[in-house]
């Protein structure tokens, strides 16, 4: 067995974190001897234009002002010439950039359709053998495809604005569904109320009436401390104990399955479908695959 192995400078943190998302050699035994801690992580998703990174700026501010150490991961945009991130954190987290209590991160999504950059769990595995307080993860913002991050974060907070209420009737059971917090961000502006009704009503309907609705206004920092106290209890909840185990499963299979394709030529395989005819059987195409 590998021995086991803590992170404790930012310095290494970086480069390990490089190494593991670049695939560099040897990077599977580095994520082998990792020793992760017991660290909350904390996923702020939702639509864009809702406020994600001016009320993330606004939690981990209060937090830092607590002397607490804590791990940020910003999932950006991809270029679509070179693949790297197209927003900066230096721009999202500039008020925070500077302190020596903060890890900042950025990580292009590379063309995942979920949002999440697709070495997203190998870079949090990572930062969880650093001993943070908390690690926050802010999604890109693709709105409800990002049921994803459910499988990654241990409290998922779901930034919507008052004018979001003409949607919240179409919204899709997944993203109602791994909500452990809903805000209601710019809560100063109209409807935030009628908003915050049609939420608790429609989470009824859906068996989840335990789920807070909470209003802020990040700009002010208004509610964001109550934010903070209600992630801090919903990490403790029963129900969220269950499902880490369940995540844990989801968590295990996606490791496995990305291991059984490494070696996979998909390459070969689209040019062979680019032979087929449109009528062709997709079924047995794929058996002489299995």
């Amino acid at each position: 067995m590998p021995n086991k192995k803590s992170i404790t400078d930012f310095k290494t943190l970086a480069r390990t974190i490089s190494l593991v998302e670049n695939e560099a050699d040897g990077f599977e035994l580095i994520l082998e001897q990792l020793q992760p801690n017991n660290i909350p992580v904390i996923g702020f998703t939702g639509p864009p234009g809702a406020g994600k990174s001016t009320l993330l700026n606004a939690v981990i501010g209060i937090l830092l002002g607590e002397g607490k150490k804590i791990g940020l991961v910003l999932i950006d945009p991809s270029s679509p010439f070179n693949l790297g991130a197209l927003l900066g954190d230096r721009l999202r987290m500039s008020a925070h950039f500077t302190n020596e209590n903060l890890f900042i991160r950025s990580l292009a999504t590379r063309g995942s359709l979920g949002g999440l950059s697709d070495k997203i769990m190998e870079v949090i595995e990572v930062m969880r053998a650093f001993a943070f307080d908390y690690i926050f993860i802010e999604t890109v913002g693709v709105g409800q495809s990002e049921v994803e991050i459910a499988g990654l974060a241990d409290t998922t907070v779901v930034v919507l604005v008052p004018e979001a209420g003409d949607s919240v009737q179409a919204m899709k059971a997944g993203l109602m569904e791994i909500a452990d917090v809903f805000v209601i961000n710019k809560a100063d502006r109209a409807d935030a109320e009628a908003l915050a009704n049609s939420l608790l009503h429609q989470l009824q309907i859906n068996g989840r009436e335990n789920i807070p609705v909470l209003k802020t206004v990040a700009v002010e920092s208004k509610g964001v401390k109550e934010l903070l106290d209600k992630i801090s209890s919903t990490e403790k909840t029963e129900e969220n104990a269950k499902r880490r185990k369940i995540l844990l499963a989801e968590k295990a299979l996606r490791v496995i399955s990305k291991n059984r394709m490494k070696n996979f030529d998909v390459e070969k395989m689209k040019a062979e479908l680019n032979e087929q005819k449109d009528n062709f059987n997709l079924y047995r195409f794929v058996k002489k695959f299995l």
